[in-house]
C-alpha cells in the first residue's frame, strides 16, 4: 500500500498510508532501521458511546500537506459520528520528535464526550523479541525500550500535559492481538508495563460545546537513553508543542522557496508539484548524506526486501535535481558519502545502507565459472557527471579539492582501465538490474562521466590526464555509433553482448532510457540518431489506454498488469520515463512553442499524483492506481528536473532570466 504523506527530518521519518494510518518509523537514519516493521498503527474515536477506528467505513478522508511546507494538513469526516477531524503531522525540523495535533469538531450541535485513541505497534530495531513498554511516571507518557532505543510517547489536552488513557500489553503472541483491542468500549486499563512482543495505546478526553471544537496534541520522541527522550519531553513541555509545529512549518517554507525561481512561465499546478517535488524528496535523505530511493515497507511482501537503500545511481540524478534546486548543502553531503563508500579501485558496487555499509544485493562475482565485476557501471559514471553539474553552480573549489582525487581521478582511471578492444565499457549490468551486457545507457553516462573528469582535469592543471579522458571519451562515442547504431533500423540497441570472435550480438528493444543519450552529452538531443530513436521510444513504448504514459521498454515484466495486448501496452507507465520524453522535447526546443510541446508530460505526471502529492514509480495501465513504492525519490527528483529544464529553456528563448543558480551551469556546459 504506497505511502502517501511522509514527514522528516533527515534523522527521522514517519509514513503514512492512504488510510492515514502510520505505517513506517524510521530512526536514526532514513530507511534504517523501521521500528514499525510496515505494521499499521492505529487511530480512532470514541464518542457517546460508539467507536470507528480511522480505517474503518464511513470516514471520508482527504490527505494532502499544508503549502509549501512539510506539515501535513488531513481532513477527515465520520457523519454516524458526528465529528470532524483536522490533522498535522510534523517532525521537528531540529529534533527527533513526531507531533500530531488533531482539532475535534462536533457536527451533531450537542455537548460531547469525545476521546481520541493513538495504538503503537513498536518493534525497537525491527524486531519485537526483548522489548519493553512501561508507563512512566516522570513523563505522564509510555516508553518503548530496548538496547540504545527509546521512544516516548505523550500528548496534552485542555491545557493538561500527560496522557489520560493507556495499556501496554502483548501483540501476535497467541490470541493476543493487541491492545488497540481494548479502546473500542472508550477505556484502557492502564497495566503499566510488558515485555516481549508488545505494543500500547494511549487516549486523550476531548470535551466538546454544542457545534464546538477542541484540540489535542501528541508526539513520539526518540533518543538513545531514557535521559535524552526525558530531556526532549521537557524541551517539549518547555516550548510547547504548537510553537515547536509552528517553527517546522516556517523552517519547510523557508527551505522549500529559498531560491528566487522565477515559476510564472508554469501553470499553477506544476508549479506546486515543483514545490512539493522538493519537499518530499527531503523527506527520502539521511542527515548524513544517503539518498534513499524508498521507504516504502510493504514492497517486501513482493520481494522480501526494502527499496530503502543508497543506489549510486539514484543518488547522482536526485543529487543533479538537487543542484539545479539549488540545494547544495544536500549535493555536497551526498558525494562525501559516495567518497567514504566508494572502492579503493575506484567504482561503486550495488547499493548501501544509509550507515554507509554493503546492501544486499543479487549480482553475482561469478558467472559460468569465471569471476565477474557485480556492478552497474553507470553508477559510478553519474557520481563523476553529477559531481561536475553541482562544481559547475557551486563553484565550490575548496569542497572539490577533497573530492578530486577519489570521485574523479580514481573512478576516471578505472573507467579507462574496464573498457574492450573497440574503447566500450566491458560487461555489467543495466540501470534496470535485470541484464548483463554493454548497455546504451551505460556507455552514454560514461561518455558523459569521461567528459566531465576531463574538464575537471583541465581546471586542475592536469592537462595530460584532460587529454586522455577526452580522447577516451571520443573513441567510446565512435564505438557506440559503430557496434550499437543500426542503420537498417533506423535506431541504437539497448545492450551488446560481446562474441567470441570480437563482435557483439545486439538487443533491438526499445528502451526509455535511451535518453541517456542526450541527457549526459554523447550526442546532441538535435542529433538525427537521437530524434529516431526518441521517436520511437514515443511512438512504441507510449501505453495507449486512457491512463497514458510512457513504459520503461517493450513487454516490460516488473509488476505487469498486461500479459497479451503488449502492442498497446508495452509494461506500466513510469513518471522517470514519461518525464524522460519532456526533458527530450525541452533540450531541443528552439522556440517557445516547441517547448510548450512538454507540458502534456508534465501534467501527466501531475495527474498520476495523490491529493497529497505523492509519487508512486509506476501505475495500472488500466486504473491508474499507484504500483510498487510510493513515493519514489526518483520520480520527484526527475520531477524538478523537467520543471527547472524548462524554466531555463524558457529563460532562454525568451530572454528573461529564470531566477535560478543553474543558469551560470547552463552556460558553462555549452563549453564543455
Amino acid at each position: 500500500m504506497p505511502r502517501n504523506i511522509p514527514v522528516g527530518n533527515g534523522e527521522m521519518l514517519v509514513a503514512f498510508d492512504d488510510q492515514y494510518r502510520m505505517r513506517d518509523l524510521y530512526w536514526p537514519h532514513v530507511g534504517q532501521p523501521n521500528h514499525t516493521c510496515g505494521h499499521m498503527q492505529r487511530f480512532g474515536v470514541w464518542a457517546d458511546g460508539q467507536f470507528a477506528w480511522i480505517d474503518s467505513p464511513g470516514w471520508t478522508r482527504d490527505l494532502r500537506y499544508k503549502p509549501d511546507t512539510m506539515v501535513t494538513e488531513v481532513r477527515l469526516r465520520h457523519d454516524r459520528l458526528g465529528i470532524e477531524l483536522l490533522c498535522n503531522d510534523a517532525v521537528d525540523y531540529w529534533s527527533p520528535v513526531y507531533f500530531r495535533r488533531v482539532v475535534v469538531t462536533d457536527l451533531l450541535g450537542k455537548p460531547r464526550d469525545v476521546r481520541v485513541f493513538f495504538h503503537h505497534d513498536i518493534s525497537v530495531n525491527e524486531t519485537p523479541v526483548g522489548d519493553t513498554v512501561m508507563y512512566d511516571p516522570q513523563s505522564s507518557g509510555l516508553v518503548h525500550y530496548k538496547d540504545a532505543a527509546y521512544f516516548l510517547l505523550n500528548g496534552c489536552s485542555s491545557g493538561r500535559f500527560g496522557i489520560d488513557y493507556w495499556a501496554t500489553g502483548a501483540k501476535r503472541i497467541g490470541d493476543a492481538e493487541g491492545t488497540w483491542r481494548d479502546a473500542e468500549d472508550g477505556l484502557l486499563s492502564r497495566h503499566a508495563i510488558a515485555q516481549g512482543s508488545v505494543d500500547s495505546t494511549i487516549g486523550f478526553s476531548v470535551a466538546l460545546s454544542a457545534w464546538g471544537s477542541g484540540s489535542l496534541h501528541c508526539w513520539l520522541a526518540a533518543g538513545r537513553t531514557h535521559e535524552a527522550v526525558l530531556a526532549l519531553n521537557e524541551k517539549v513541555r518547555t516550548k510547547t508543542p504548537q510553537r515547536m509545529m509552528d517553527r517546522t512549518e516556517a523552517y519547510w517554507r523557508l527551505w522549500a522557496l529559498k531560491e528566487p525561481l522565477d515559476l510564472s512561465p508554469l501553470p499553477e499546478r506544476l508549479r506546486d508539484m515543483f514545490v512539493r517535488s522538493q519537499v518530499i524528496c527531503r523527506t527520502q535523505i539521511d542527515n548524513n548524506g544517503a539518498i534513499i530511493a524508498a521507504n516504502d515497507y510493504d514492497i517486501t511482501h513482493f520481494a522480501g526486501d526494502t527499496y530503502s537503500y543508497m543506489w549510486p545511481r539514484d543518488g547522482a540524478l536526485v543529487s543533479h535535481a538537487l543542484v539545479l534546486a539549488g540545494h547544495g548543502e544536500l549535493s555536497r553531503n551526498f558525494f562525501r558519502f559516495c567518497e567514504k563508500v566508494i572502492t579503493k579501485d575506484g567504482y561503486f558496487l550495488h547499493k548501501y545502507n544509509p550507515t554507509g555499509t554493503l546492501a544486499s544485493s543479487w549480482h553475482p562475482s561469478i558467472l559460468e565459472g569465471e569471476r565477474v565485476l557485480p556492478i552497474q557501471q553507470d553508477e559510478t559514471s553519474l557520481v563523476i557527471w553529477s559531481l561536475r553539474r553541482h562544481f559547475q553552480v557551486f563553484r565550490d573549489v575548496e569542497f572539490i579539492k577533497g573530492a578530486y582525487d577519489s570521485l574523479v581521478v580514481q573512478p576516471a582511471n578505472w573507467i579507462l582501465r574496464y573498457r574492450d578492444h573497440n574503447g566500450l565499457p566491458q560487461p555489467s549490468w543495466d540501470l534496470w538490474e535485470e541484464r548483463r551486457g554493454v548497455h546504451l545507457f551505460t556507455v552514454a553516462s560514461t561518455i558523459g562521466a569521461l567528459k566531465a573528469a576531463a574538464s575537471f582535469a583541465q581546471d586542475m592543471g592536469a592537462y595530460d590526464r584532460a587529454s586522455e579522458y577526452n580522447e577516451g571519451a571520443e573513441r567510446m562515442r565512435g564505438a557506440m555509433i559503430r557496434h550499437m547504431w543500426e542503420p537498417e533500423r533506423g535506431r541504437f540497441a539497448r545492450m551488446a553482448t560481446p562474441l567470441a570472435d570480437g563482435t557483439y550480438r545486439l538487443d533491438m528493444t526499445i528502451d526509455s532510457s535511451a535518453f541517456a543519450l542526450f541527457a549526459f552529452g554523447a550526442l546532441s538531443a538535435n542529433d538525427p540518431k537521437v530524434v529516431a530513436q526518441m521517436e520511437a521510444v514515443r511512438e512504441r513504448l507510449w501505453v495507449k489506454t486512457h491512463i497514458g504514459g510512457i513504459a520503461r521498454y517493450e513487454n516490460d515484466y516488473y509488476h505487469r498488469i498486461e500479459h497479451s495486448n503488449l502492442t498497446d501496452v508495452p509494461g506500466n507507465p513510469w513518471v522517470i520515463c514519461t518525464l524522460w520524453v519532456a526533458q527530450w522535447l525541452i533540450e531541443r526546443a528552439e522556440t517557445v512553442n516547441e517547448l510548450e510541446q512538454a507540458l502534456p508530460y508534465l501534467h501527466w505526471t501531475a495527474d498520476r499524483a495523490f491529493p497529497s502529492g505523492v509519487l508512486a514509480e509506476q501505475f495500472d495501465p488500466y486504473t491508474g492506481a499507484a504500483i510498487s513504492v510510493s513515493p519514489l525519490t526518483w520520480s520527484h527528483a526527475t520531477v524538478m528536473t523537467a520543471t527547472i529544464k524548462y524554466l531555463l529553456k524558457h529563460a532562454q528563448l525568451t530572454g528573461r532570466p529564470s531566477g535560478s543558480l543553474a543558469e551560470r551551469a547552463v552556460l558553462k556546459s555549452h563549453g564543455e
